[in-house]
């Protein structure tokens, strides 16, 4: 009978505190603001910036020092393709600086004045590309055209110095091995298609951290309200410990509001705005549930360490970019140093990014992300047991400020 009454008072006390922190998140502006409209319209804003996939003639400056033949030839070339155009001829790099700065250009190629002697001279020769690095579309644009075109000089300074007597052997000069370019998992070779699902991932993880702090420092607030009130001491253990049943509430309130609001960004988003979209139902399900369950309890940890409400919003912005570039979508994985990749680890959006990422753009299944998806479900039992911890550490730590009285 012990037991049972103890189950339902506990199911009682659960559901006490889902209502509760229900109710606090729609009473709060602030975090409403984070938990339904940011996730509501910044992925929306975030697509329609990148839903053109590429750009057309972004207009660069050219400095040429050099004033050659070779240099005039790689600027026709440049102003010639469809990514590019040379607007500016400058004589410095500071007032190619200025006009980049007033954006009225998005890129800079400078030319030394020893690029053509150094060509003459059979010495490698360099072209300097300064971009602006605000849109990555731009930069996209021009380094890949610049690319492209230094390609197409290299090849024909390969031919006029091979000296060759016909047609096919200049060919196999500049390209000894025929092959065709076909580009896997982004037919349309956008960057829409390349981060935006990353991004979609990272959404749900920052809003969730914004809000649920934001949520903590409230009612951390509100609880000091009363240091200067008595409570009985039955009543002071009795608030030590419900943190659990506490924080199960809580995290139910939290998992309801992000069931909705994730089904709305992964699934929704994407489809809005014609992104490839390769995800299959069921699997995605269980590999979001994780995702969800270790993003709560994460941020439900470091809530605990939060004082104010302000120091949440800069902890989440200052963290944002860092966290894209360790989940080896935006910086290739193999390329990040092994000490940051095990501090990446400690992060649910690494192991969330790269699964999701891999479902969506790739088609994969659940059993072919086995590893982010084990490691989720870790994480996810990692972070409840560090927040039933911090919970009531923050608990007993709070109701130790009560002063203790007589029992009413």
């Amino acid at each position: 009978m012990d037991l049972a009454k103890n189950i339902k008072q506990s199911i009682a006390g659960i559901c006490g505190a889902w209502a509760d922190e229900m109710r606090s998140t729609f009473k709060d502006e602030g975090v409403l603001i984070f938990f339904i409209f940011v996730p509501l319209f910044y992925p929306l804003l975030y697509s329609w910036i990148y839903t053109n996939e590429v750009v057309r003639e972004v207009p660069v400056a050219v400095v040429d020092q050099s004033h050659s033949e070779t240099s005039r030839d790689f600027m026709r070339r440049l102003d010639a393709s469809p990514d590019v155009r040379v607007a500016y001829h400058c004589n410095s790099l500071a007032e190619a600086k200025d006009l980049v700065g007033r954006q009225d250009a998005f890129g800079v190629i400078y030319f030394p004045a020893d690029f053509q002697g150094r060509l003459a001279r059979m010495e490698q020769s360099r072209v300097s590309v300064f971009c602006d690095m605000s849109f990555m579309l731009y930069y996209k644009a021009i380094f890949q055209t610049v690319t492209a075109v230094a390609g197409d000089v290299n090849a024909a300074i390969q031919v006029e110095r091979a000296g060759n007597w016909t047609g096919r052997e200049d060919e196999i000069t500049t390209k000894p091995l025929d092959f065709d370019e076909v580009q896997i998992f982004n037919s349309t070779g956008g960057y829409g298609n390349f981060i935006i699902p990353a991004v979609l991932m990272l959404i749900i993880q920052q809003t969730l951290l914004l809000g649920v702090g934001l949520s903590a420092a409230t009612a951390r607030e509100r609880f000091l309200k009363q240091a200067g009130r008595q409570v009985g001491e039955h009543t002071r253990k009795q608030l030590a410990c419900s943190s659990v049943i506490m924080l199960l509430g809580r995290a139910m309130c939290y998992f309801m509001i992000y069931a909705v609001v994730s089904a709305y960004v992964v699934l929704v988003v994407p489809r809005m705005f014609g992104f490839t979209s390769l995800l299959h139902p069921v699997d995605t399900f269980w590999f979001m549930l994780p995702f969800l369950l270790s993003c709560i309890f994460f941020a439900m940890t470091l809530s605990c360490a939060v004082r104010y409400r302000e120091n949440i919003i800069l902890l989440v912005v200052f963290t944002s970019v860092p966290l894209l570039f360790l989940s080896g979508v935006s910086w290739p994985q193999s390329a990040i140093p092994e000490f940051w990749q095990w501090v990446s680890a400690l992060f649910p959006s690494t192991f969330g990014v790269r699964g999701f990422v891999r479902m969506n753009s790739m088609g994969a299944l659940l059993g072919d992300v086995k590893v982010e998806y084990v490691a989720l479900w870790v994480q996810t039992l990692a972070y409840f047991a560090t927040a039933c911890l911090a919970y009531r550490w923050r608990a007993g730590k709070l109701v130790g400020r009560l002063k203790v009285g007589n029992e009413d």
